[in-house]
């Protein structure tokens, strides 16, 4: 059984309650590598590993059909919007 992007992303959004999921296919579509971008409530006062594992076990049954996931940003909605403003002068 192949993963695609879209069972990532929705399983992430809906398991995290993220607002915000962006998921890439790196393995060049046979659905066994992603990397993941995920803004989520649930990572307040969360440590990085902890978000991690959130994200981990949300796809605890995907994850045995990927063969790599690269978590580049698990962030909260305040990070996400820091993140996202520009910087001032």
């Amino acid at each position: 059984m192949s993963v695609t992007a879209d069972q990532v992303k929705e399983k992430l959004t809906s398991a995290l309650e993220a607002t915000s999921v962006e998921v890439v296919d790196t393995s060049g579509g046979c659905g066994s590598a992603f990397e993941v971008y995920v803004v989520s409530a649930q990572f307040e006062g969360k440590t990085l590993i902890a978000r991690h594992r959130l994200v981990n076990d949300a796809l605890k049954a995907e994850m045995a059909h990927i063969h790599a996931l690269s978590i580049k940003k698990a962030q909260t909605p305040a990070q996400a919007a820091a993140a996202a403003a520009p910087a001032s002068s």
